[in-house]
């Protein structure tokens, strides 16, 4: 009986996976695959992983120093075509918004943003009608 109910588990549990009900954000994919759509003679800095666990989580945040004098690019990756729903936004050191991706209701894929001031800025994603939560996104620099 234990080992019918233990066997009956492990079938579950693989059927949930195959499935995609679980594990279906593959965010180290994604970001990997916004790392060549750098255009533009932008050199790639960093790539970020963007899982919202299904919804879970309404933002997801990092940080990055900026320096003036420099163009910065972040792209945005996600499954399917388009953005799907994602949105990034740029805030400067006193948390004011500089750059989004959500221009007139539009979602686009990509921020350039000429920085101005140095100093730690905040690279915010968040899902705005998003089927799938998420994706991937690079931030790439020219001088």
């Amino acid at each position: 009986m234990r080992r019918n109910i233990f066997t009956l588990a492990l079938i579950l549990i693989a059927s949930f996976s195959s499935s995609g009900l679980i594990g279906q954000c593959d965010a180290d994919n994604l970001s990997n695959a916004c790392i060549p759509k750098l255009s533009g003679g932008f050199n790639f800095l960093k790539s970020y992983k963007i899982d919202g666990e299904g919804g879970a989580k309404d933002k997801i945040e990092y940080s990055y120093v900026f320096t003036k004098g420099t163009q910065y690019m972040i792209n945005l990756c996600a499954p399917g075509e388009g953005p799907d729903g994602l949105v990034v936004s740029l805030f400067d050191s006193q948390r004011n918004k500089v750059a989004s991706s959500k221009v007139n209701g539009q979602f686009i894929s990509a921020i350039a943003y000429p920085c101005n001031a140095t100093g730690i800025y905040y690279i915010q994603y968040t899902f705005d009608g998003s089927t799938t939560h998420c994706g991937g996104s690079a931030l790439g620099f020219k001088r």
